[in-house]
């Protein structure tokens, strides 16, 4: 493929579409990638819904009753299961949900903006893409200073008054 650039659809449920800026979040995504060393092409969805529907998708998704702020699903998870594609088509990462009224709630709660939210739960999910996982803690502590720097490259550390 010609254009060697990361391909990112976002799509935002009307509610929230005054609120979210695809702009931001596709330069976002490019600069995740980049600072994890992804080349391009690379494409990657994300929907910024409501937490109905991501109860839903936790649910049927990972037998998980109960809503959730963000959630990936990843093309790479199981090779066996993984998408086929040509070998001149980007590599396909996988989709992001989140869930916008988390974002509003967690962003009051954390006190920081709502856009440094979306920002880290953008970034929180792209490693998870990547194999990122916070299962265990020092799974979390190295999950945790890769989001922190990546996000504090773009001035939205925890610490800033962002």
């Amino acid at each position: 493929m010609a254009n060697q650039a990361y391909i990112v659809t976002v799509d935002v449920d009307e509610p929230y579409a005054a609120e979210v800026d695809a702009d931001t979040l596709e330069q976002l995504v490019g600069h995740v990638l980049r600072g994890e060393g992804v080349g391009a092409p690379a494409e990657v969805s994300i929907w910024v819904t409501n937490e109905e529907e991501l109860h839903r998708l936790n649910q049927t998704y990972r037998g998980k009753d109960s809503s959730t702020d963000v959630l990936s699903f990843g093309n790479e998870d199981d090779a066996d299961s993984a998408f086929v594609s040509a070998p001149d088509q980007p590599r396909y990462l996988g989709d992001l949900a989140i869930s916008f009224p988390h974002v509003v709630r967690q962003a009051e709660e954390y006190g920081h903006t709502r856009q440094r939210e979306l920002s880290y739960l953008v970034t929180h999910g792209l490693l998870h893409l990547l194999g990122y996982d916070h299962e265990e803690p020092a799974e979390a502590q190295v999950m945790r200073a890769r989001e922190e720097a990546l996000l504090g490259a773009l001035g939205l550390s925890r610490d800033a008054a962002s």
